[in-house]
């Protein structure tokens, strides 16, 4: 199953998205066990992503031959864990956090990569800036040493309403150009999850996070 998921996924996104551009896959192995996750790097999986720093801890050693991510809500205090070794934290969600990852990198020696996290439903389970206010926070995190501002990723609202999903990655879409357009070094806008990332692809996403889809449902 794992096999077949891998390859009908990298078939889906072959022709790129809406833009012309290509579709960067990052496998979601929350819970996936280490072998298991290796299993699919042999598949053709490049980049996998955790969502707790504990599991990321854990896992980091066993994997063999991929790049990591990390992709799940990060405490100040867990930064310190990731640096040097996530070629990108994509759940940035805070100036206050941006500002730890910058003086974590600086002990280390690091440029760390990172994506500025934006709460495009307004949905208060969700941390990240609001679509109002991402442009500043990206200009004031980008001001800061050790940490490069590689563009936006959400996570879009649980809903059958398919219209309001491309409404919000469109205008997601439009804050990542525009902010592009300015001089930002943006190559990633990642929205897309198993459940609605072909309508993200068709909006403009670059950068989708599979879990599910590719594991298969979590027990």
């Amino acid at each position: 199953m794992l096999e077949t998921n891998i390859e009908r996924v990298l078939k889906e996104i072959a022709a790129g998205n809406d833009r012309g551009e290509a579709i960067t896959l990052v496998a979601a192995t929350k819970t996936v066990p280490a072998d298991i996750i290796n299993r699919a790097v042999e598949c053709g999986v490049k980049i996998v992503a955790e969502n707790r720093v504990q599991e990321f801890r854990e896992k980091y050693p066993l994997i063999r031959g991929a790049v990591h991510h990390f992709i799940g809500h990060l405490q100040t205090n867990k930064v310190k864990y990731l640096i040097g070794k996530v070629a990108l934290i994509q759940s940035v969600d805070s100036v206050n956090l941006a500002n730890v990852i910058s003086e974590e990198a600086a002990k280390k020696g690091a440029l760390q990569d990172i994506l500025v996290e934006v709460n495009i439903g307004g949905e208060l389970s969700k941390s990240g800036f609001t679509p109002e206010n991402t442009e500043e926070a990206v200009k004031e995190i980008s001001a800061l040493p050790r940490l490069r501002v590689k563009g936006l990723m959400a996570m879009l609202p649980k809903t059958e309403d398919e219209r309001l999903k491309i409404d919000l990655c469109t205008k997601l879409r439009g804050i990542y150009d525009r902010l592009k357009a300015e001089g930002c070094p943006f190559e990633h806008l990642s929205i897309g999850m198993s459940e609605d990332y072909t309508t993200a692809i068709r909006c403009g996403s670059n950068m989708i996070r599979l879990g599910s889809a590719l594991f298969g449902k979590r027990s």
